[in-house]
């Protein structure tokens, strides 16, 4: 399977495409594409998509049960919700600045960033939407001051735009990769270097739909920079700075150079998980104050439970 988005993370008017590979000729086109996004979205919700049009295979609509052939093409444009009130909720939120303009959060562990179609609720904008008067409209009525992401189980440092101006400002910063974003993580086997780089482009794992791999195929730029802090044993802790923000880059790029993260379910060791979820942190963030255009930078702790895996680690 080929596709040229990365993942239903943008605004949601625009297609997300798939090119059929021969491993999945002859399956039905809902189980495709249920499997196929990386939300949570049930095969029902995907079922009433394709009936009402939102889905075509080589430009023509098709039924939910059409049997995929090999080389087709399938659009799927994602459609606004209809009638969906998404409800302010009073979620513990660790706020580490906030003014008219942005909020910056550092979200814990377990923590879903925004809703997806069928779940609407237990996530940060529902938090955020208790907590801030206004938030950004331009990702959508799902997304309300979402201006990036980071995934469900990794704890640490994110910012929010509060109107549509703070948004750009700061989506283009992301864009021209002058945002200043550290993680710190740690990982498998002892990296022998004290830093590099990994350059290299990462799109869909062909041979399952949730995941991303480095490929040359279908696949967008990535580079990530590390700096070595500590090693112990069969462990590193490493300080990754992002140069370009694809959809689970560190979790991959790690995985690509034979050091996946700790307690990675997707890209880790299938045993012996010493945490629940990836040992991922994002630590710093800096950037351009929308408005005024000052540079602030952010630090955010390591979270408890990775603290005492590290100590637990470095004192055996």
């Amino acid at each position: 399977m080929n596709t040229n988005q990365t993942s239903p993370e943008s605004v949601m008017q625009e297609p997300i495409e798939w090119t059929v590979e021969n491993q999945y000729a002859n399956e039905r086109i809902d189980k495709f594409i249920t499997e196929a996004l990386e939300e949570d979205i049930s095969r029902t919700l995907v079922q009433q998509w394709v009936k009402d049009g939102h889905v075509k295979v080589n430009g023509k609509a098709v039924k939910p049960n059409y049997k995929l052939s090999l080389q087709d093409v399938i659009a799927l444009v994602i459609p606004e919700p209809q009638g969906v009130e998404l409800l302010a909720e009073n979620i513990p939120l660790n706020v580490v600045y906030e003014d008219s303009d942005v909020i910056v959060i550092n979200k814990q562990r377990g923590l879903v960033v925004h809703p997806a179609p069928g779940h609407y609720s237990g996530t940060l904008v529902n938090a955020l939407m208790y907590h801030c008067k206004d938030l950004s409209g331009i990702n959508g009525e799902l997304r309300p001051g979402i201006v990036h992401r980071i995934d469900k189980d990794t704890s640490g440092l994110i910012m929010s735009a509060k109107n549509d101006k703070a948004h750009a400002s700061l989506a283009e910063q992301l864009k021209a990769h002058t945002v200043n974003r550290k993680y710190i993580a740690l990982v498998h086997g002892y990296i022998q270097h004290d830093q590099g780089t990994i350059d290299a482009p990462i799109g869909r794992d062909s041979h399952d739909r949730k995941m991303y791999t480095v490929t040359e195929k279908n696949s967008k730029t990535a580079v990530t920079h590390f700096v070595v802090l500590e090693r112990f044993g069969d462990f590193t802790l490493v300080e990754l700075k992002l140069e370009t923000g694809r959809t689970h880059q560190i979790r991959v790029h790690m995985k690509f150079i034979g050091h996946p993260l700790v307690g990675d379910p997707m890209y880790g060791k299938s045993k012996g998980m010493l945490m629940d979820g990836q040992a991922l942190h994002a630590a710093i963030l800096g950037f351009k104050h929308p408005r005024t255009g000052e540079w602030m930078q952010f630090e955010a702790p390591i979270p408890p439970d990775m603290e005492n895996l590290i100590s637990t680690i470095r004192t055996t």
